[in-house]
Parts: structure tokens; sequence; C-alpha cells
């Protein structure tokens, strides 16, 4: 569950630390390529980490009141950097090993201090997780088990209060290089925005679902039924159709790494805040009431 953040940060993160070594004589590509064999050797997933709270939207984060409604450096000594701040909104970061942070705007020379690349330990002291909430989150707890949904591999989201939380020089990967803020965000969301054809995976368990009710209610062959579940599915491919464009469609950048194409993946982007609403409010007009309004098991 959730690779795609962090397959997302890491792609993003290759060829951004190699230009910034390009123009700074840094080494942060070096010391990301070791993070990568040490992922990829202990098999851990990552949570990329980019939102902020970001208060007053029309100011940028060296002019906020709060200084730490964007997450900002506020120490430095010789083994590393201390950082506090929030990240909203974090998928999957509960169930991650490790969480990579990073700025989620444009920058200015005045930001410095908030141009912060680097990773940590989901685990890490100084590192608070306040779980969401959901509608229907409270059935999970009661007896039973088919309100769990996916009790072992499913998803959350979580806001993530970072407190002078310590990275070590070598898990960081920007420190201060305030102009490749906004070439980071824009290669970041590029790629996950790409990554959102997942979302079709969910649409083929759905379509399915529906079809199958459909044979329980004995009309699977009444034209409007057909009708429905044909709509459902030619929404669904045509997220899936964007999103492997996008990918047909990619250059490959200065440090080797494909980058997908940004447009196609804007539009993926786009067909995913629409048709998965559609296709869900197809599959109860065919399903009837009872999937939404269901007694839970404890009442049962």
């Amino acid at each position: 569950f959730q690779r795609c953040v962090g397959m997302d940060a890491m792609n993003s993160l290759h060829s951004t630390t190699f230009e910034i070594d390009e123009k700074h004589g840094t080494d942060y590509h070096k010391r990301f390529l070791e993070f990568v064999k040490m992922m990829q050797k202990e098999n851990f997933v990552i949570g990329g980490a980019m939102t902020d709270p970001k208060g007053d939207r029309s100011k940028g984060p060296s002019e906020q009141e709060d200084p730490d409604l964007f997450t900002r450096i506020v120490k430095t000594d010789e083994n590393g950097v201390y950082v506090s701040g929030a990240k909203a909104h974090q998928t999957g970061c509960i169930n991650s090993h490790w969480i990579i942070l990073m700025p989620t705007i444009r920058l200015t020379e005045a930001d410095k201090d908030w141009a912060i690349v680097g990773a940590i330990p989901a685990d890490a002291k100084g590192v608070t997780y306040i779980y969401g909430r959901q509608s229907c989150d409270t059935r999970s707890m009661e007896e039973g088990d088919i309100d769990d949904g996916n009790a072992k591999f499913g998803g959350q989201e979580a806001l993530i209060i970072l407190d002078n939380v310590f990275i070590p020089w070598d898990k960081v990967f920007m420190n201060g290089e305030y102009e490749f803020a906004s070439m980071l965000v824009e290669r970041f969301t590029c790629y996950h925005r790409r990554s959102y054809v997942c979302k079709t995976g969910l649409g083929d368990v759905l379509i399915g679902a529906a079809a199958t009710i459909a044979d329980y209610n004995g009309v699977p062959k009444v034209s409007h039924i057909k009708d429905k579940i044909i709509e459902m599915t030619h929404l669904n491919e045509t997220i899936f159709a964007a999103g492997i464009a996008s990918s047909h469609q990619g250059q490959k950048m200065k440090s080797g790494v494909f980058l997908n194409d940004d447009m196609l993946a804007q539009v993926c982007k786009h067909n995913v805040t629409r048709f998965p609403y559609e296709i869900s409010r197809l599959a109860q007009d065919i399903a009837g009431g009872l999937v939404v309004t269901l007694p839970s098991e404890k009442d049962f």
C-alpha cells in the first residue's frame, strides 16, 4: 500500500538533486542515491510529505505571523538540522517507514530557512501524528469484521506535527537552495498526478461489484443497467488512458530518470477529481439504497 508517494518523491529528487549539485557543487545527489539504496535493500515504504498548512495564502513562508505554518529549519549544528512545522493530509504516513519532507510552494531568498528537504524515520523524536477521521470509522471498533474494510493494508490520513525534529546531514537533500523549490514541487506533482491512475484499480473493483449486484437483483440484461455499467467503464478507462499516455510521452532528464508529460498528468488528475464520484453514483443507482444505508454488523 502507498508506494506511489515515495516513488514520486524519489524520481523528482533524483533529477532535482542532480541539478542543484550541478549549479552549487553540493553532494546532495550522492547522499540521495545512498538513501535510495538503503530503502531498496530494506524494502522500506516512503511517505512523501509536501503539503504545509500554509496560513495566509497571499503571503510566503517568511511573511506569516506564525513561521511554523511552513516546515522550516530552526537550528543547525555539526551533525545536521532541526526542523519544525507541520504536514497536512498525509495519506499513508502512519504505515510508512520513512518520511521525506519537501517544500510545497515556490520560495524566494527571504524563504531560505524553509527550503529544506530531508528524510526522517516515521517514528523520529519530535514527530506527532493526529489521525484523520472518517464518517463511519467507529464501526471498525465494534464487534465483528465485515465493517473493517481492508483491515491489514487499509489507508489513512494524518496531520504530522514536527517539533524540533533532527535530520542528519546525510539525509538532507536541499538546504537553502530556494530557487530549486518550485522545480521540485512541479516535478513531484507531475509524477504524482499521473500516479492517480491507481484509482482505476478501485474503479475496476466497483464496476465488478455493481455488475455482480445486478446479477443478484436479476436485472443484468436490463438496458439502463447495461448503459450505466458501460458508462462506468468508459469513465474509468478514460482516467487510465490519460495516465498511460502521460508516461508514454515522458522525457529523459539530465540525471537519467524520465519525467512523464506534464499536461497529460494534469488531465489525469482532473479526471480523477470528477469521474470516480460519478462511477460511485452509478454503482449506488444500480445496487440500490441498501449499499449506502447498510446496518452495521453489530446491528445485524
